[in-house]
């Protein structure tokens, strides 16, 4: 008995010390944690390459290189480059022998693509040198073509000019935080030697042709640039690319992409799909015979989830949609190397989770639960004789790192420790979830994060978190532009909420906000904050404060003019006025089906659900930020707000970042905002 109870005390004073050595979170843990992409298995699953970013407050003290690790695991990661420019774009040759990415090197006028070998070692050795910069590399089968995307401007003769002037014949002429350039993108095929050397000029496999001349030809417009997605056919004879040919009328229809296929040899590229929906990221299976790709069917509404479809080569035929009786939007997804089986990771329910159905039907079904994180990046061993499945993994309580998946064994192993003694050295807790009803009788699922130094006996002011999209979800994921554990940290509760409109739980619920875009999914979150309030006694309902960006930011303005239970709020890239926002962004024609009519009708909504109709009765002290390039919620939105609080009194405080678009992305602008924010807060919710 005195053994046990020595025990007792002795694991008591360890827990204590193991506590006391703790300590709250800070930005330089968010911050300075390292970042890794997307793994790339090697075709024989052997190994497995990513990138490693190593952040800093300095932009010359910041680093990503290439690291490579076994993925049966035993070995600690070792790096592959060391060099001042960022790499990527992985992609392996199918004997795994090589490994090609994107660079800017010493004498690179733009980033180019690279290769480095294995199995010979060496240093990496350039293999284009294309006037734009080349991006996308993908190797032949045979490793003796490289295929690779590259800008070319609309008209060559107009380079050099002199005038400072934009000139748009149609819509759209912005992009995320850039003006559209007079450019478009090309699919291009550099030879290779038997020893991976560039033979002769690449070629330009679409100059010419009627599919680039179209006026709204485009690749796949992602935040950043227009791409292509290309792949080789098995045989290498072929090029399967996306693109489309009606982004023109990007103001007043849905812009559908589709498949099109080009020989390597050049020529008219034949179109594979059409209609109405949207094709993208095609992938061959293993024998050549089957081609997968992502697939949103359009219905109409604003929001339709991306499904993974199988079709025909060459000829593409009707598509089968293999993840639809799921209902949850596919993120990234790979076929096993026998063709049978379609991998595919999915938002469900606040996480990422690993997916599986076969080929030849839709039955998807759940590879094991997942108790904690999620899953990003998807990769697979095409030649491997047994499926080898990598991704990253993370939580709201651990950064990112590389995980080797394991559906027979039902888990995942953790093959990388990048992050670990930083995430093991802070006194956080993994995120709590509950469920409310909404007046809907619908189930509406949330987050909830804890202070450091929780005590269920004391009482917490509580911090309302509002997601963006909307079509987007709260997830347990390592945040970085709005960590909900650093914003606990001053000594909050944070609720975050899925409201109406949010992805993962079925395409109708996330359908639902279309016609009733502010008021519905307010109300989701504030009903959901009285449960907290009603369920957890250490939640004091007397002192709530909401924020969010983008469309978080939206619903901020919203709960500004339609309650007053908050004693503050923080509005980042918010919109005031549904009409102002439909007029500057750089995206709008979904705005107006989502009200349902254009701006200048007399659709109610319009006026009903802008916060601007209410501005007179703006009572609520906001802390207001905005970065200057955002050209998806545009400044003038902000101003527009500021005026209206300086007008009314309203006690507010604005922030402007000039080097800022949509995200705060500079390390020295994130830890003034959010020293600023837990300012603000404190500022309201501590008595």
């Amino acid at each position: 008995m005195k053994k046990c109870l020595a025990l007792t005390a002795l694991l008591l004073a360890g827990a204590a010390t193991q506590a006391a050595d703790l300590r709250p979170i800070t930005h330089e843990d968010v911050w300075l944690a390292k970042r890794l992409s997307a793994p790339q298995v090697s075709p024989d699953g052997k190994w497995i390459v990513f990138l490693v970013s190593q952040p800093a407050y300095d932009d010359k003290d910041k680093s990503a290189d290439l690291w490579i690790v076994p993925a049966s695991g035993g070995a600690a990661a070792r790096r592959l480059t060391e060099t001042l420019g960022a790499e990527a774009d992985v992609a392996w040759s199918d004997d795994s022998t090589r490994i090609v990415f994107v660079a800017k090197r010493t004498g690179d006028e733009a980033a180019q693509v690279y290769a480095l070998d294995l199995a010979q070692g060496g240093e990496a050795h350039r293999l284009t040198s294309a006037a734009q910069g080349a991006r996308s590399p993908v190797l032949s089968p045979d490793g003796r073509q490289l295929a690779y995307v590259s800008d070319v401007p609309d008209d060559p003769k107009a380079a050099g000019h002199k005038y400072q002037a934009r000139a748009y014949d149609s819509f759209p002429i912005r992009n995320w935080d850039h003006w559209r350039k007079a450019e478009r993108p090309h699919l291009f095929v550099q030879a290779l030697d038997a020893a991976g050397a560039p033979q002769g000029a690449a070629r330009d496999l679409l100059a010419g042709t009627q599919l680039v001349q179209a006026r709204g030809y485009a690749g796949r417009r992602t935040n950043g640039d227009d791409e292509l997605d290309a792949v080789w056919s098995r045989d290498g004879r072929d090029l399967v690319f996306v693109a489309t040919t009606n982004e023109d009328r990007a103001a007043y229809d849905f812009v559908s992409r589709h498949l099109y296929r080009v020989a390597a040899a050049g020529g008219e590229p034949a179109q594979l799909t059409s209609g109405a929906d949207s094709y993208g990221r095609p992938l061959f299976s293993a024998d050549g015979r089957r081609l997968f790709a992502r697939y949103e069917r359009r219905t109409g509404k604003v929001y339709n989830i991306d499904n993974v479809v199988a079709l025909g080569w060459p000829q593409a035929g009707a598509p089968l949609a293999l993840t639809a009786p799921l209902d949850r939007p596919v993120d990234s997804f790979a076929v096993s190397p026998d063709g049978r089986t379609l991998w595919f990771l999915a938002e469900d329910q606040g996480r990422t989770k690993l997916f599986s159905t076969p080929t030849d039907k839709a039955a998807p079904r759940l590879a094991y639960p997942l108790e904690a994180g999620s899953y990003s990046g998807l990769s697979l061993a095409a030649g491997a004789k047994a499926p080898v499945l990598a991704a990253t993994w993370e939580s709201a309580v651990h950064p990112p790192e590389v995980a080797r998946l394991d559906p027979r064994a039902r888990r995942h192993v953790q093959l990388t420790a990048f992050n670990d003694a930083r995430a093991a050295g802070i006194d956080w807790q993994p995120l709590r979830e509950f469920w409310t009803t909404n007046r809907r009788g619908e189930q509406v699922h949330s987050f909830l994060a804890l202070p450091p130094g929780f005590d269920a006996q004391k009482k917490y002011p509580l911090l309302v978190l509002m997601h963006g999209g909307p079509h987007s979800m709260w997830a347990d994921s390592f945040g970085i532009r709005w960590n909900p554990h650093l914003l606990a940290a001053p000594g909050f509760v944070v609720v975050m909420t899925d409201y109406k409109g949010s992805t993962g739980y079925g395409e109708a619920f996330a359908q639902s906000i279309q016609g009733d875009p502010l008021r519905g999914p307010a109300d989701d979150i504030n009903d959901a904050a009285d449960e907290a309030i009603k369920r957890f006694g250490f939640i004091d309902g007397n002192r709530q404060c909401a924020g969010g960006a983008s469309y978080g930011g939206h619903l901020a303005n919203w709960m500004q003019a339609s309650t007053t239970r908050y004693r503050c709020l923080v509005s980042h890239a918010g919109l005031l006025d549904l009409r102002s926002q439909w007029g500057t962004s750089d995206v709008i024609y979904h705005r107006e089906v989502n009200v349902g009519s254009p701006p200048w009708s007399d659709a109610p909504l319009w006026k009903d659900q802008s916060p601007f109709t209410y501005a007179g009765q703006f009572k609520t002290p906001v802390l207001l930020t905005i970065g200057e390039k955002d050209f998806r919620v545009p400044i003038n939105n902000t101003l527009e707000y500021w005026s209206v609080l300086q007008r009314q009194q309203v006690p507010s405080r604005l922030l402007v970042f000039p080097d800022a678009n949509h995200w705060i992305l500079g390390g020295e602008d994130s830890r003034y905002f959010y020293g600023e924010v837990q300012a603000w807060l404190s500022k309201y919710l501590k008595d």
